[in-house]
C-alpha cells in the first residue's frame, strides 16, 4: 500500500526482495486513488488499483514515511487498512507503518515495533500495544513489524523464510547481494536512540 510521502527504501527495499520470488509472489501497489503518488523523496509510484477496487490480498504489506503523520487522521484509508489486514494471511510493516496499524487497532494486545527516533511518540500514542524496544523486526502471529527503513529488507527477508522456508530466503539475500541480519534482536538503533542502555 502506497500513500503520499512514503519512504522509498520502506517499500522498494522489500520488495526487490519478494519480486525475485515470481513464482511466489504476484507484487501489486495499492492506493487511494488511481494518480501516481510521490513518496518522501519526491520518487513518484503508479499505482496498479485503488483501495476501492482491490481484490483481497494474502499479504499486506505498509510502508513508513513522513506521510504517515497525515494519514492517521484519514478514516477511508484506515478502514480499508483495518479490513485488508483482518483478511490477509500476513500483515507486515516497516517502520512509521506500524502508526497506520496501531491506529486501526489490529495491532491491540501485540509485540510490534517500529521506527526508533519515533518509537517513543508511537508507543505513547498507542499504549495497548506491546511496543518491543530493541528488535530488528516482531513476529505475533500474522503480524510482522520491523524498525526503521533498512530494517524492512531483513523483515521481508525473516517473511519470506516464514512462507517458503530459510533456504529460499538466504537464496535471495546471496541473489541480491544483501547482507541479512538474520537475528531479530539485532538492533543497534535502540541504543542510539536512548531506548536501552548501552551494552
Amino acid at each position: 500500500m502506497i500513500f503520499p510521502g512514503f519512504e522509498l527504501l520502506d517499500l522498494f527495499g522489500p520488495l526487490e526482495m519478494f519480486g525475485l520470488l515470481k513464482d511466489e509472489f504476484d507484487l501489486q501497489l495499492v492506493a487511494e486513488t488511481p494518480d501516481p503518488v510521490e513518496s518522501n523523496q519526491q520518487v513518484r509510484a503508479s499505482p496498479d488499483t485503488t483501495i476501492e477496487h482491490a481484490d483481497r490480498f494474502d499479504v499486506l504489506f505498509v510502508p513508513g514515511g513522513m506521510g504517515t503523520r497525515r494519514e492517521v487522521n484519514n478514516t477511508v484509508l484506515l478502514d480499508w487498512i483495518k479490513t485488508a489486514s483482518e483478511q490477509a494471511d500476513y500483515v507486515l510493516c516497516v517502520c512509521t507503518g506500524s502508526l497506520l496499524l496501531a491506529a486501526t487497532g489490529v495491532l491491540d494486545g501485540r509485540r510490534a515495533t517500529t521506527n526508533k527516533a519515533a518509537f517513543t511518540s508511537i508507543a505513547h500514542q498507542y499504549p495497548k500495544v506491546d511496543w518491543v524496544k530493541q528488535a530488528r523486526w516482531v513476529e505475533d502471529d500474522k503480524f510482522i513489524t520491523s524498525s526503521g527503513i533498512s530494517a524492512g529488507m531483513d523483515m521481508a527477508l525473516g517473511a519470506i523464510a516464514l512462507m517458503h522456508g530459510r533456504e529460499m530466503a538466504e537464496k535471495v539475500a546471496i541473489c541480491c547481494e544483501y547482507d541479512w541480519h538474520q537475528e531479530k534482536n539485532w538492533d543497534p538503533f535502540a541504543e542510539t536512540h536512548g531506548l536501552v542502555g548501552s551494552s
